[in-house]
C-alpha cells in the first residue's frame, strides 16, 4: 500500500467520513503547502502530551491544569448538572450559550447489539455525586443523543443515579425535550434546537 492510499484509509476512519471525502482530504493535503503539512504533522505529534483530560467533567482540554476552564468557573451554576455522551456535545451546548451549568461527560452510549455499558463512565458519575450534592446539585440532565442508543444510555444512569445514591433531599433528574428530532445527534443541532430541547426537559 502507498503513502497516498495508506493516508486515505486513516482520514476514512474518522467519524462521519467516507473514502470520497477521505480521498479529498489527501487531495487537498497534496496542494497545501509544505508549511501546512508540517503544521499538521506536528500538531498531530504533540496532542498527546499537550492534551488532557479534566479530572472533574472528563473531558478533553489542552493546559496545564487538571481541571478544565469550564469546571474552574465560579461563575457556572452548580445546581444543575449536564450529562453527556461525548465532548461534541458538550462543545453544542457551549455554543447555544443556553446552558450555564455543570458537565460530566459518560464517554459514550450504550451499544444495543450488546447492551452493556462497558468503557461508560457511569461508576465515575456516581462516585461525583456526594461532593455535587454539597456543592449544591439540584438537577441532573440526562442530555444524549435523540435515538434508542441514547434514550437507553438515558434510562439507564436514571437508574443507577436513583439506586445507587444515597440523598438527604430529592434530586431532580430530566432528559432534554424532543426539540430534537428523533435520530439526531447534539453535536449537528443549532443553537434554537439546543435551547427548545433545554427548555422543554422533563
Amino acid at each position: 500500500m502507498d503513502t497516498l492510499d495508506r493516508l486515505t484509509n486513516i482520514f476514512e476512519k474518522f467519524p462521519g467520513i467516507g473514502p470520497r471525502q477521505a480521498h479529498r482530504f489527501v487531495q487537498y493535503l497534496l496542494r497545501s503547502s509544505p508549511a501546512l503539512r508540517r503544521e499538521l504533522a506536528q500538531s498531530i505529534k504533540d496532542l498527546g502530551g499537550a492534551v488532557r483530560t479534566c479530572a472533574t467533567c472528563f473531558r478533553f482540554f489542552g493546559g496545564e491544569r487538571d481541571v478544565c476552564e469550564v469546571c474552574i468557573d465560579p461563575r457556572r451554576n452548580a445546581a444543575t448538572l449536564a450529562v453527556v455522551a461525548a465532548d461534541a456535545d458538550l462543545e453544542a451546548l457551549e455554543r447555544s450559550s443556553t446552558f450555564f451549568g455543570r458537565y460530566f461527560v459518560l464517554g459514550g452510549t450504550i451499544s444495543l447489539a450488546s447492551e452493556k455499558a462497558s468503557g461508560l463512565r457511569i461508576s465515575q458519575l456516581l462516585a461525583s455525586m456526594p461532593d455535587r450534592i454539597e456543592q449544591g446539585l439540584e438537577e441532573v440532565i440526562l442530555a444524549f443523543p435523540a435515538n434508542p442508543e441514547g434514550d437507553a444510555t438515558a434510562e439507564r444512569v436514571r437508574i443507577d443515579l436513583v439506586e445507587g445514591v444515597s440523598l438527604a433531599k430529592p434530586l431532580n433528574i430530566t432528559s432534554l425535550g424532543r426539540g430534537l428530532s428523533t435520530g439526531s445527534e447534539l453535536e449537528y443541532a443549532d443553537s434554537e434546537t439546543l435551547k427548545s430541547a433545554l427548555e422543554n426537559r422533563r
